[in-house]
C-alpha cells in the first residue's frame, strides 16, 4: 500500500468520524447485547439496545476497531436511534455491497458511509467496517427473541 493510498483512505473526514463517535460505553438497562469480532484484524464491537416495538429506543455500543471501523460506528450511531431492524440490514446490505460489489454508498439516513467508499480498495478491512452493523443488528435479534 502506497502512501497516497494511505492518506486517501484515512482521510480527513474518515478521522473526524472516528473521533466522534456516538453512544459509546454500555447500556447498563440493555434489554438485548451482541459481540462482534474480527478474527482477520481483531478489531471488535459490543452493541447493546433497548427497544421500543421494532425501533432502537437507546442504544450504546463499545469499540475498539480501527479508524475505518469507528468511522462506520459514528455513522450508525448518528442515525441508529428510532431505526427500525429492517432499515438497519437494508443499510448493513447497501454497505456491503457498496465495499464487495461497487455498489452505491447507503441512503440517507446513512449516506455519511460514502466517506468509506476508498476502503472497498482494501478487502480486508471491510470486516472492521462491517461489525457495528452486525453487532447492533445481533443485539435487537437478542431484545426481540430473548433467550
Amino acid at each position: 500500500m502506497s502512501d497516497s493510498d494511505l492518506m486517501q483512505l484515512y482521510s480527513r473526514r474518515i478521522l473526524a468520524l472516528a473521533s466522534d463517535i456516538p453512544h459509546l460505553g454500555k447500556l447498563e438497562n440493555a434489554t438485548g447485547s451482541a459481540h462482534r469480532r474480527s478474527p482477520q484484524c481483531g478489531s471488535s464491537v459490543t452493541a447493546h439496545v433497548v427497544m421500543d416495538g421494532d425501533n432502537v429506543a437507546e442504544f450504546s455500543q463499545e469499540v475498539r476497531a480501527c479508524a475505518l471501523g469507528q468511522a462506520s460506528a459514528s455513522v450508525l450511531g448518528s442515525a441508529v436511534i428510532g431505526a427500525s431492524r429492517e432499515v438497519i440490514a437494508q443499510a448493513t446490505e447497501e454497505l456491503e455491497a457498496m465495499l464487495k460489489s461497487g455498489g452505491p454508498a447507503p441512503s440517507e439516513p446513512f449516506a455519511a458511509l460514502e466517506t468509506l467508499l476508498p476502503a472497498r480498495e482494501f478487502p480486508n478491512r471491510h470486516a472492521s467496517i462491517l461489525l457495528a452493523w452486525q453487532a447492533t443488528l445481533g443485539a435487537i435479534d437478542a431484545a426481540q427473541n430473548p433467550a
